[in-house]
């Protein structure tokens, strides 16, 4: 993009309530057959236009036709069964109820596409495509066949990258991968889940995003964040190999968090999507709270590779709080904008 300091958002938005239950991760959907089909394209309408009125820049469809950021994915892959579950432990935090892999892993065929050129139809703005990260998807899982985490990942990002490739060719720009994994399984990032991230994004010409955050705004990852101590230095285990990743932009959770600003110059050269805006609290931050947040990162990153963004997704917010928080990204990036510029 041209504009100096391109909003942005991590991914997930609230969805209407005529769609599915408000403020409710993995929400069941309230309509059926084509009439679910029709909420979810006018959903998905909704969330564009509550991006431009905010001042976004870089588009996103608020995965608004996904229940879950990793399991929709997964759930139109061949060799996942998904009556056959298995509690399994998320990132070391809580247990969740998962489906099992029970033979070799395939994408039939595209999962994410037609909505992806239904969003490219809706606006002339760019527009980036979040899909999991290999590492987050064998985390969600319990795994009977291949019984490697390590080979399991690589499966995961070779299908990752059809799929990414398939949705550059619909016109996305940027294609995200989300991996919160990186925050909690530092050893195996370092030795193999950074790889097979670049092997997800591999031969893409659109630029390639990598967000690793603390979670969404929910108990399990609260009560989480209170065991980390005074500083919150986990970007520091993953940033040094991230640096010299093929990726281009590197997502982080800065507003409200304990993570030191300046762990940013460990990825010195990359672009970065700065987290400005907390997720985990209905307080909607002022324009010149973004502002503050923008200008410290700035002291790290050069200007035009600083991309304001959310902390992660706002799925479990009410429709209200999070126009309150997008307006508010939207204006502290103008006045930071603004102070550049002059």
């Amino acid at each position: 993009m041209t504009i100096l300091l391109p909003t942005t958002t991590a991914g997930s938005l609230p969805k209407p309530s005529w769609l599915a239950q408000p403020e409710t991760l993995w929400s069941p959907w309230r309509l059926e057959g084509e009439e679910l089909v029709a909420g979810k394209r006018d959903a998905l309408r909704l969330a564009v236009d509550d991006q431009r009125q905010a001042g976004i820049d870089i588009v996103g469809d608020g995965e608004q036709t996904r229940q879950h950021f990793v399991t929709t994915f997964v759930e139109h892959l061949d060799g996942v069964d998904f009556e056959k579950r298995e509690t399994v432990r998320i990132r070391n935090r809580y247990d969740a109820s998962v489906p099992t892999v029970v033979g070799a892993v395939s994408r039939p065929r595209s999962v994410f596409v037609d909505d992806a050129r239904f969003l490219r139809v809706q606006t002339d703005q760019p527009i980036k495509w979040t899909l999991p990260g290999p590492m987050t998807m064998i985390d969600t899982l319990y795994d009977a066949h291949y019984r490697s985490r390590e080979k399991l990942a690589w499966e995961f990002a070779c299908i990752l990258n059809e799929e990414a490739r398939e949705l550059e060719a619909a016109g996305v720009d940027i294609v995200q991968f989300d991996e919160p994994a990186f925050n909690v399984f530092f050893d195996e990032a370092n030795d193999w889940g950074i790889a097979t991230l670049e092997r997800a994004a591999e031969g893409l010409k659109a630029e390639t995003a990598v967000h690793i955050c603390y979670g969404y705004g929910i108990k399990a990852n609260t009560d989480w964040k209170k065991t980390l101590g005074s500083e919150w230095r986990q970007y520091e285990q993953t940033f040094p190999r991230l640096q010299k990743s093929t990726i281009d932009i590197i997502s982080l959770e800065c507003r409200n968090s304990r993570v030191p600003m300046d762990l940013i110059e460990l990825i010195r050269g990359k672009k970065v999507m700065v987290g400005a805006i907390d997720v985990a609290t209905d307080a909607i931050e002022t324009p010149e709270q973004v502002a503050d947040t923008l200008r410290n990162a700035l002291r790290f990153v050069d200007a035009d590779k600083l991309l304001p963004a959310t902390n992660c997704g706002m799925a479990p917010l009410s429709r209200d709080v999070a126009r309150g928080k997008l307006a508010a990204l939207g204006a502290g990036a103008a006045i930071v904008r603004g102070e550049l510029t002059a």
